[in-house]
C-alpha cells in the first residue's frame, strides 16, 4: 500500500480542521452595526422576480446570472489533460475502491476516491459526484472508510457515508477531497484557528477565491467520472452534505450537463449569515450580494431535478430565511413549468444526510 500523502494548496498552507456546527445554546454573534445595516439593504440587483415571466425571459436571466457568477469567481476551469496515479485499490464486498491522485501542470494535485460497483453486467451505468463537508476527515467519511480512526463516529453522527451507500445502489461514485480538509490540511499547525478563514484570506492576497479553487476540483473530478468507460457520461448526478451541499449547488449550477442534484444541510443564505453568524471563508464569493444570493445560484440548476434536504433540528437552517429561499427557487421552477422537479425533504433530525427522497429521485432521473 502506498503511504497516504497530504496535498496542500500551492501556497504551502497548513491548517487545522474545522467543523461548522450549530451554535446551540450560545449567545447570538455580535455583528458590526454598519455591516449589518449594509447587509439588510444588500442590492441583490438580479434577485428572482416573483412576477410571472416567460420561459424565454427566465432562460435569458439564467444566462446573465451565470455569466455574472462566473466573473465573480474567476477562473475555475479544470485542466484538460492530467495524469492519474493509483495509490491503492481495494476490492470490497460490493465494490472496488480506488484511491487516486490527479496531477496537472499549474494545479495542486487532487486526491479522489473512485468507487466502482460489482455489477452483473459490463454495460456502462450512471455515476454520482459525491462531495464532502467540513470536518477533519475530508473525503474519507463519504467513501465509508470505517477502517480509519475516528471516521466511524463521524459517519454515525451525520449518516455521512452516502458515497458508500450510492455505490451499493449501483452507481459509480467519484469523491474529491477539497481544501482545506482531510489530507489536504496539516491539522497540527494552526491550533484553534479556522482553516477556511485563513485559507480564504491568503488566497485573496494571491488573487484567488477558495470556493472557486474547490469548484475547479469538483469539476475536475466530474470530468474524471465522465471519462470512465463504465459510466454513461450524460447520466451523472451530484450530491453533498453541508459544505458539500453548498458545493453541489454551485457545481450543478455552473455545469449544465450534470443531470440532477441533492443539496443537503445547506438551505441558508449569505444575507442571513453576514448579519447573524459566521460563515466560513470556503463559502464566500466576494461581491455576490450585489447581484443575488443562494436562491439565485440554486435557480441556475432549473429545470433539472433538485432536492434540498433540511433537518428539523439543524441549527444551521434559519427561519424565515430558509423558507424564503425555497420560495424564490420554487417560483423560478414553476415559471419554467418544472415545479415537480424541485423538492424539499424536511426530515426529523439534525445536520445530516437523509436520502429518503434523494435515492428515488436519483434512480428515476439517472436510470430510467
Amino acid at each position: 500500500m502506498v503511504t497516504r500523502r497530504r496535498f496542500l494548496w500551492t501556497s504551502g498552507l497548513s491548517l487545522t480542521a474545522f467543523r461548522e456546527a450549530p451554535l446551540v445554546g450560545q449567545q447570538p454573534v455580535k455583528v458590526n452595526p454598519a455591516i449589518q445595516a449594509t447587509a439588510q439593504r444588500a442590492p441583490l440587483e438580479m434577485r428572482i422576480d416573483p412576477a410571472a415571466q416567460t420561459a424565454a425571459e427566465l432562460l435569458a436571466w439564467q444566462r446573465q446570472f451565470r455569466s455574472v457568477l462566473t466573473r465573480l469567481l474567476g477562473d475555475f476551469r479544470p485542466p484538460v489533460r492530467w495524469t492519474t496515479q493509483v495509490e491503492q485499490e481495494v476490492r470490497l464486498q460490493d465494490h472496488t475502491r480506488q484511491q487516486l491522485v490527479l496531477s496537472a501542470n499549474g494545479h495542486p494535485s487532487l486526491p479522489v476516491y473512485l468507487l466502482v460497483p460489482h455489477r452483473q453486467t459490463t454495460r456502462p451505468g450512471p455515476g454520482i459526484l459525491a462531495l464532502h463537508g467540513h470536518g477533519p476527515f475530508g473525503y474519507d467519511t463519504v467513501a465509508g472508510r470505517h477502517d480509519l480512526p475516528g471516521v466511524s463516529e463521524a459517519i454515525t453522527k451525520s449518516n455521512y457515508d452516502y458515497g458508500r451507500q450510492l455505490v451499493a445502489a449501483g452507481y459509480v461514485v467519484c469523491i474529491p477531497c477539497m481544501v482545506p480538509f482531510g489530507r489536504r490540511v496539516d491539522r497540527a499547525a494552526y491550533g484553534g484557528q479556522d482553516p477556511c478563514a485563513v485559507t480564504f484570506v491568503r488566497m485573496q492576497l494571491l488573487g484567488k477565491i477558495l470556493m472557486a479553487e474547490n469548484l475547479r476540483d469538483c469539476l475536475w473530478a466530474y470530468q474524471l467520472l465522465k471519462q470512465q468507460h463504465f459510466v454513461i457520461p450524460d447520466r451523472i448526478g451530484c450530491v453533498g452534505l453541508s459544505y458539500g451541499g453548498r458545493m453541489t449547488m454551485l457545481t450543478a449550477a455552473l455545469e449544465p450537463s450534470i443531470r440532477c442534484a441533492v443539496v443537503s444541510g445547506a438551505l441558508n443564505v449569505m444575507q442571513e449569515r453576514i448579519q447573524q453568524r459566521y460563515s466560513c471563508g470556503g463559502q464566500v464569493i466576494p461581491g455576490l450580494l450585489r447581484y443575488g444570493d443562494i436562491p439565485e445560484i440554486g435557480s441556475l440548476i432549473a429545470p433539472r431535478s433538485c432536492i434540498w434536504e433540511t433537518g428539523s433540528q439543524d441549527g444551521l437552517i434559519v427561519q424565515p430565511w430558509a423558507d424564503d429561499a425555497m420560495s424564490r427557487m420554487r417560483q423560478f421552477y414553476a415559471h419554467l413549468g418544472a415545479a415537480d422537479r424541485l423538492r424539499r425533504d424536511r426530515f426529523q433530525g439534525g445536520h445530516r444526510w437523509n436520502g429518503e427522497l434523494a435515492f428515488p429521485m436519483l434512480k428515476q432521473v439517472l436510470t430510467t
